[in-house]
Parts: C-alpha cells; sequence; structure tokens
C-alpha cells in the first residue's frame, strides 16, 4: 500500500474520516480519552527527569521546551501538553483533523500551533525540537525504520524522542484487536492490524540505527476492577519508550 509521510494512506483516511469525533470523550477515540492522563503523567515525568526540570512559582512543568507532537490528532495530547508550558506544534496528514484542532484551541484558549504536514516536511525546512513525540503513531506506518529515522531527525542533540504503541504478541491480540475492538468495542473495528504492531526489540532497534539509545521503557496496563490504565512493568501489549539523541562530537 502507498504511504503518505509514513503512515498508509488508508489508515489517514480512517482517522480523517472520524475528525469531527475526536473530542468526544465517548465517541471512536474514548480510548485515547481513558488513556490520556497516563500519557500526559508518564510524559511529564519523563521529559522533566530528562532535562532536569524543576518548576518555580508559575512556570508550567515543560516552561521553555520546544515539543512536537507528530501524528497529532484533533489535538488530544498537544493541547494538554502546551498548558504544561511547553511551546508545541501539532502535525498530521490528516486535514480534517487538523482543522478540528484548530477550531478546539480556539474555543479552549489554548496556545500551540498546528499543521498539516509530515516529518519530512519540517526536516526540510531545518526545524528541530527538544522533545519529539510519536505517540499511538508506529503502528500505522509503513516503514517503522524510515519513520522512526525522520522523527529522529527532528531532535535537537541532546533531546529526547518518545513513542508509545502496541506490543506485536499473542496477549496484544487477544485484548488489543479481538477484545477492544470487537468484544468491548472501545475502538471501532479495523483501527489497529496485529502485524503492525512493533516489538520494543523493534522500536529500540529503530532507534539506535538513528543514532539514539533508550532511557525508558515502560509498560501500560488496563486494571478491570479499577476501569482505569495504570503505568506497568508489563510491556506485552501496550507500552512507551524514550530515547536521547547521542550529543553530537566536540
Amino acid at each position: 500500500m502507498a504511504a503518505v509521510a509514513g503512515l498508509i494512506e488508508e489508515e489517514v483516511a480512517r482517522f480523517d474520516a472520524m475528525a469531527g469525533e475526536w473530542w468526544d470523550p465517548s465517541g471512536p477515540m474514548a480510548a485515547l480519552h481513558r488513556i490520556n492522563p497516563v500519557r500526559l503523567g508518564w510524559l511529564q515525568r519523563v521529559i522533566g527527569a530528562h532535562f532536569r526540570r524543576t518548576p518555580q512559582g508559575d512556570a508550567g512543568p515543560l516552561d521553555g521546551l520546544c515539543l512536537l507532537d507528530i501524528g497529532c490528532g484533533a489535538g488530544l495530547l498537544a493541547e494538554p501538553l502546551s498548558r504544561m508550558g511547553a511551546e508545541v506544534t501539532g502535525i498530521d496528514p490528516a486535514p480534517s483533523s487538523i482543522e478540528i484542532a484548530r477550531r478546539h484551541a480556539e474555543a479552549t484558549g489554548a496556545r500551540l500551533a498546528y499543521r498539516c504536514a509530515s516529518a519530512e516536511d519540517l526536516a526540510a525546512e531545518g526545524a528541530k525540537f527538544d522533545v519529539v513525540l510519536a505517540m499511538e503513531v508506529i503502528e500505522h506506518v509503513g516503514d517503522v525504520a524510515g519513520f522512526v529515522g525522520a522523527a529522529a531527525a527532528l531532535v535537537k542533540p541532546g533531546g529526547l524522542l518518545a513513542m508509545s504503541t502496541l506490543n506485536r504478541t499473542l496477549k496484544s491480540f487477544a485484548l488489543a484487536i479481538v477484545g477492544a475492538e470487537y468484544v468491548l468495542r472501545w475502538v471501532p473495528q479495523g483501527t489497529h492490524r496485529w502485524e503492525q504492531f512493533v516489538t520494543p526489540d523493534e522500536a529500540s532497534a529503530a532507534l539506535r540505527a538513528a543514532g539514539f539509545e533508550t532511557k525508558v521503557l515502560q509498560g501500560m496496563t488496563y486494571q478491570p476492577l479499577r476501569g482505569a490504565w495504570t503505568l506497568s512493568a508489563d510491556t506485552s501489549v501496550n507500552y512507551f519508550i524514550a530515547a536521547q539523541a547521542r550529543p553530537v562530537a566536540g
């Protein structure tokens, strides 16, 4: 299949068609709404530790950092990150999603920039960021190594590249495909393809090839009795990975 900015065209079209429902916590993006608090908490902790952030006074925990959210959709993650003080740019190849993101930011007073663009577009412009995110993105790309390389090119020396995705295991097939899509109907059927899931070893290998060193690998699991997602040592289904760009020698 052909790909746009690393994302498979069919995947881009599917998310573009759902653009108007991104911010509906009971809609097709309900699963992202449920995991968003965990994603935000993990990012704040990992980014803060990496840059040794010790906010004081009215400064936000990410104040002064320049951050790129690749595959931002309608801004579910980008918008709250901007409220933490980061200078955020969100990019996505789905034009309807970007339009919804802009409208929502205007309505809420969020201060950030959105562009219908690819990582390659920004790299061609020479853009660099302290932090680059690709959250729930690489399981939708046709060339994982190529996508990671493009994202890595946008990170400043010593900066951070953080991603989250689904592991390719029998357990993830049972829970993320059969359970989440067909039994619980947390996400629309066909949202994910198990063969496109990426193992932690594969993600780490792609990061190494791009000149990055993995610093944090952590799982996320669903606690049915609590009805909540939590961080975990279990990476067999969902996991987060953060890697540092090696400083330029000199």
